[in-house]
């Protein structure tokens, strides 16, 4: 067994590109069959045969025929699947003497697949160092499903010896640590199928976890397949079908995932959703895109599998541990270990109103890990009797309001939505069960972000002061019937996907399905008015000024009454906080907060007597006053710090904030150039204040040094100060929440920068991220001519560095800002800016057509 010569290496050079170019034909079939609708499970077979051939072939023109050594398949592969690049998994069986001599050939060997397209790995052993190796229980995982390539029986029954249970690994600690690894590898993902760019091998519910079972059933029983399982009792053969279905639906994703893709990938990344959609000839319609029904039939699939998959593990863990004796809870139920059971068999078919009794008593135990999973597939084969609400009995429908209003009342909810008992039980939610919207803004699932806003409710209800949240908890306990808000939190995104306004859509649903659970009229109009309006205050809050009397005003009269106002104020902020974990900060705190304190004074106050503007400054000034003098502040330096302010400051800002802006200019009164930054209490921003002469270009020239500093503006505030300075504050947040600057070090940062040359300053130069190239947003302008100015209306796709580049343009167009308002929803920006020319007076027509001319070259890339 020698390296070939210089003739021979020729010789391997022509196979190995023969062979190459053969595999390059037979997968050009094999995506055409898998384009003509041939199921993927039959193609990973039928590539994984014609690998087989050559792989065999190689080894026979390397190896001698009876040389010592024995060649497997093992991983995917010896399981007999492959997909278009999985990689090829060997083992070569052989004495440490064999192994010695056989080097040259095997490096070959292994050369020779490698030129002809074959990514090999392998691993050389004996049988006794499989045995050492298979104490790593992964190794052990590949070496199960070994299959012979080159191998006689006796090296067959040698492998299957070296990693028998009596040796490595017995079936009881296999599963234990299996298991483990399961839940650990959901955590890496969250727990969720449910994301954005899910992982179709290792994801929760993903092809791994079929695997698992598998590999359980092998090492337990000794038996491959779910025939096996469901022939001995251990798998219901309607379990077995959805299993096969399922399986069958995700290798179709995975192949078609390698093809499109042209490598191996595992994730449904958004470079590739589209193009695969297509592929499997999903299309759009008036209800949804092509991809968005792709992504639902994964988390679909997915869902399914950890449902059945959850069964049969407990199976297994009862097998191991023996079944635990019952412990009677009443007529109807007991306790097997730590899960709750039926004490009659089939006791769930016989009536549908025994569902809801399951999951009251499921609720009614806290110490509870789940269902027996004998309870469990009956509670699955039960769902097709379980009606839809519009024809259930009156019975029925009160059994659900009694769960509402029952001990863990979303948990039951969660519970029910991952069994499938929420969807039969409401339509409509079946129907947005596993919807994803193709955008960056809402990153679940409809039914997922649905649960998180519930989980969020019951986390107000829980009375646990969250820094996160600051009044959210202490408003709770003023709620008349918090099983209303329950239900306004169920329905509120219920209508998306049907092509209207989900708003009123998921409104009428809410008015019917409360009618029909017999809800009073003034509860019915409560949740149904919720439902409508559940934007109301998060847009109001993030797109209009606040501050403004006027615009409290409007709003009150909106919301009506306290009650209305408490409801909705706690379903906003469940609401962005459920929509995405990045999306909610101590700046949207602090601003619905706000908004609900001065509507809670505006409707106290009575919504004929609107607060003057006069008389809310005053009450500001003098709050802050009385601040300032606690801190030891005479009044006359008080008066100084004052003179130095903005009027209007004392009507856009709290008194806290007047008070910081005040010490911030005694303590720098002699500076040219004064910067100051704080913290947000307990929250992750930062507050800053920057007073200094005027010039053109200052707020172009703060928006690119912010930019610059790694900070993302989330509010400005640019007002003209006596003397001829400015006072603008800001809102920031760092753009990587891991790296917030301490504010002194902000502060002295930006102090330098501004006292150079400003003019020369320019916007960063920044790579678009990968996820925002693939979610583009039609830019759209409008300008509105309002006192003081003109505002412009600037939607478009997020980018880095957005906010610096339109401040740039703004400066060269020579035009002076007075107010911002940014705000990001995922990969769409939404901005509101208050401009003025340099006389200070709105945008003439003309202004405003060579505005907006130049913002759409920049927001459209053309200058980049």
């Amino acid at each position: 067994m020698q390296r070939p010569g210089q003739s021979g290496m020729h010789e391997d050079a022509a196979w190995s590109a023969g062979v190459r170019a053969g595999l390059l034909r037979a997968d050009a079939r094999l995506a055409r069959k898998f384009d003509a609708g041939v199921p993927a499970s039959t193609l990973v077979a039928l590539r994984s045969r014609i690998v087989d051939a050559q792989v065999r072939a190689a080894w026979r023109r390397c190896l001698p025929a009876g040389a010592p050594l024995a060649l497997f398949a093992v991983g995917g592969y010896g399981r007999g699947e492959l997909f278009p690049f999985s990689d090829i998994d060997l083992l070569v069986l052989a004495a440490p003497a064999a192994q010695h001599a056989a080097q040259p050939a095997l490096a070959r060997f292994i050369a020779l697949l490698w030129d002809a397209g074959l990514q090999a790995s392998h691993a050389v052993r004996s049988a006794a160092q499989c045995t050492e190796a298979a104490a790593d229980q992964t190794v052990l995982t590949a070496l199960i499903e070994a299959r012979a390539l080159c191998a006689d029986a006796g090296e067959e029954r040698a492998l299957q010896d070296a990693i028998a249970a009596e040796r490595v690994w017995p079936p009881a600690a296999f599963f234990e640590v299996k298991w483990q690894e399961q839940r650990q590898r959901h955590a890496r993902f969250g727990d969720t199928s449910d994301n954005l760019e899910p992982n179709i091998k290792d994801g929760p519910g993903g092809l791994r976890d079929l695997q698992t079972l598998g590999w359980l059933a092998l090492r337990s029983f000794g038996q491959h397949g779910l025939g096996w399982m469901t022939e001995s009792g251990r798998l219901g053969q309607d379990e077995a079908a959805a299993l096969l279905r399922e399986r069958d639906a995700l290798c179709r994703l995975r192949y078609g995932l390698h093809l499109v893709a042209g490598r191996r990938e595992e994730r449904l990344r958004f470079d590739y959703q589209k193009t695969l959609a297509m592929r499997l000839g999903y299309q759009d319609d008036a209800d949804s895109l092509g991809v968005e029904k792709l992504m639902q039939g994964f988390y679909r699939s997915a869902a399914i599998v950890r449902r059945i998959g959850d069964r049969l593990l407990q199976r297994f863990e009862e097998h191991f541990e023996g079944v635990a004796p019952a412990q009677v809870i009443d007529a109807d139920f007991e306790r097997r270990g730590e899960y709750l059971a039926t004490r009659v068999a089939d006791w769930l078919l016989r009536d549908p109103i025994h569902v809801f009794a399951l999951f009251a008593a499921w609720a009614a135990d806290a110490g509870l890990r789940g269902l027996h999973s004998q309870c469990a597939r009956e509670l699955a084969q039960a769902l097709l009797q379980v009606p839809a609400y519009t024809e259930a009995s009156v019975a029925q429908r009160d059994a659900f309001m009694r769960l509402l209003r029952g001990p863990q009342a979303v948990v039951t909810l969660e519970r029910m939505a991952r069994l499938g008992v929420l969807g039969r039980w409401i339509p409509a939610f079946q129907r947005v069960t596993g919807r994803m919207q193709f955008d960056l803004f809402h990153v679940y699932t409809v039914d997922q972000h649905t649960l998180a806003v519930l989980r969020n409710l019951a986390h107000f209800a829980s009375g646990q002061q969250d820094d996160r949240f600051s009044v959210a908890h202490l408003i709770w306990p003023s709620l008349r019937k918090p099983e209303l808000l329950l239900l306004a939190g169920l329905f509120h995104d219920i209508g998306k996907g049907r092509g209207g306004d989900h708003s009123e859509l998921g409104a009428v649903d809410a008015r019917a399905f409360c009618e029909s659970h017999g809800l009073s009229e003034a509860d019915t109009a409560l949740v149904e008015w919720l439902v409508r309006n559940h934007l109301l205050m998060s847009v109001t809050a993030q797109k209009q000024d606040i501050t403004d009397p006027d615009v409290i005003h409007r709003f009150a009269e909106m919301i009506a009454d306290r009650q209305r106002l408490d409801y909705l104020y706690l379903l906003t902020c469940a609401d962005i906080a459920g929509t995405s974990p990045k999306l909610w900060n101590g700046w949207k705190d602090r601003l619905l907060a706000d908004l609900h304190t001065a509507t809670r004074l505006a409707l106290r106050r009575g919504l004929g007597q609107p607060v003057d503007v006069a008389e809310r400054m005053a009450e500001n000034r003098e709050a802050a006053r009385a601040l300032l003098a606690s801190e030891g502040h005479d009044t006359a330096a008080i008066d100084a710090m004052f003179a130095r302010m903005p009027a209007d400051s004392f009507l856009r800002s709290r008194p806290d904030q007047i008070a910081w802006q005040a010490a911030a200019l005694q303590a720098a009164a002699t500076d040219r150039i004064v910067v100051a930054a704080r913290t947000i209490a307990g929250r992750d921003g930062l507050e800053l204040l920057v007073h200094m002469p005027d010039q053109d270009g200052l707020f172009a020239a703060l928006v690119i040094a912010l930019d610059r500093l790694g900070m993302s503006i989330l509010q400005a505030r640019v007002l003209d100060a006596p003397g001829g300075n400015i006072h603008d504050t800001f809102h920031l947040q760092p753009v990587d929440l891991r790296q917030t600057p301490e504010p002194q070090q902000l502060a002295a940062s930006l102090r330098t920068v501004l006292a150079g040359d400003l003019q020369r300053m320019l916007p960063a130069r920044r790579a678009q991220p990968r996820h925002l190239r693939h979610f583009k947003v039609a830019a759209h302008l409008d300008f509105t001519e309002i006192a003081g100015g003109t505002r412009i209306g600037l939607v478009c796709t997020d980018r880095p560095g957005l906010l610096a580049d339109v401040a740039r343009v703004l400066r060269e167009q020579r035009l002076r800002v007075h107010d911002a308002r940014i705000a990001t929803f995922g990969a769409r920006a939404e901005d509101l800016l208050l401009v003025s020319d340099e006389h200070d007076t709105p945008l003439s027509p003309a202004q405003c057509d060579a505005l907006r001319d130049a913002l759409l070259a920049v927001l459209d890339g053309d200058s980049r």
